[in-house]
C-alpha cells in the first residue's frame, strides 16, 4: 500500500494537492502537510496534537534512521532503548549522555573484558593495552644451561605501558618462548675437566714410570759380580 494513501487516511477531510506544496514535496495536504517528497528527499512525520505532519529532508535528523524505498524515502524514529542516534531499527550509534555504547546497545558500564577507547564512551573490543616493542631474544638455554645440548628454548619480553583501568590481566603476554639449536660443542667447564683429568692421568704415568724406574736400577745395584745380568754377559 502507498505511503501517501495511509497518510491520507489521517485526514479524511483534507484534499490531496500538488499545487502551493512545500519545496521538495510532490503532493501534500493541508491538514497532514506533505504527502510524498521527491525521489531524493526524506518524509519525516512529526505529531503535532492528535495528527502527523509530514516534512521533506535531504537526511534524516538525530534520533531517526533512514530508510529507502521505491515509493518513497522515509525517516523511521530510533526504537532501541536509551539510544539517541541509530544507524537501523536494531543498532545503536549514540547513546543517551553517560551511557557507553556497544555492539549497537547502551549499557551503564562497558560488558566484562571491554573498556572504552582514548576516553569515548564506546567500549572497544577487547580492552586495549598499551605493549612496549617486543626486546631482541636472549641466549638459547636448556634448565639454565648455556651448552652441552643441542635444542633447548630463547625467550624476549615487552612491557605493559598502560592497562585499562589498572588491570594488567586483560593484557597480552609480556614474555615470549621459542625453540632454538645450538651447535654441539662441550661447555668450558666440561673442557676443563677433561683437560685436568688427562694431566692427572699423565702425572700419574709418569711417577709410575719413574718408580719402575727405581726398583730396576736397586735390583741391578745388589746383584753379586759375576752375576749375569738381564742386559749383558758376566761381568
Amino acid at each position: 500500500m502507498p505511503f501517501s494513501f495511509f497518510l491520507s487516511l489521517l485526514s479524511p477531510v483534507s484534499t490531496e494537492m500538488s499545487q502551493g506544496c512545500a519545496k521538495g514535496c510532490e503532493l501534500c495536504s493541508e491538514f497532514n502537510g506533505c504527502l510524498k517528497c521527491s525521489p531524493k528527499l526524506f518524509i519525516l512525520l512529526e505529531r503535532n496534537d492528535i495528527r502527523q505532519i509530514g516534512i521533506c529532508l535531504p537526511s534524516c535528523p538525530l534520533g531517526y534512521f533512514d530508510v529507502r524505498n521505491p515509493d518513497m524515502n522515509k525517516c523511521m524514529k530510533c526504537k532501541i532503548e536509551n539510544c539517541e542516534d541509530c544507524f537501523s531499527r536494531n543498532f545503536c550509534t549514540k547513546c543517551k549522555e553517560g551511557l557507553y555504547l556497544h555492539k549497537g546497545r547502551c549499557y551503564t558500564a562497558c560488558p566484562e573484558g571491554f573498556s572504552a577507547a582514548n576516553g569515548t564512551m564506546e567500549c572497544s573490543s577487547p580492552a586495549q593495552c598499551e605493549m612496549s616493542e617486543w626486546g631482541p631474544w636472549g641466549p638459547c638455554s636448556k634448565r639454565q644451561k648455556l651448552c652441552g645440548f643441542r635444542r633447548g628454548n630463547e625467550e624476549r619480553s615487552r612491557k605493559i605501558l598502560q592497562a585499562p583501568s589498572g588491570d594488567a590481566s586483560i593484557c597480552p603476554a609480556v614474555t615470549e618462548l621459542r625453540r632454538c639449536i645450538v651447535q654441539r660443542n662441550q661447555c668450558p667447564e666440561g673442557r676443563k675437566k677433561k683437560k685436568d683429568e688427562q694431566s692427572n692421568a699423565n702425572e700419574d704415568r709418569s711417577r709410575k714410570d719413574g718408580k719402575e724406574s727405581r726398583t730396576g736400577a736397586k735390583r741391578r745395584k745388589g746383584q753379586p759380580r759375576g752375576t749375569p745380568t738381564p742386559d749383558g754377559p758376566i761381568q
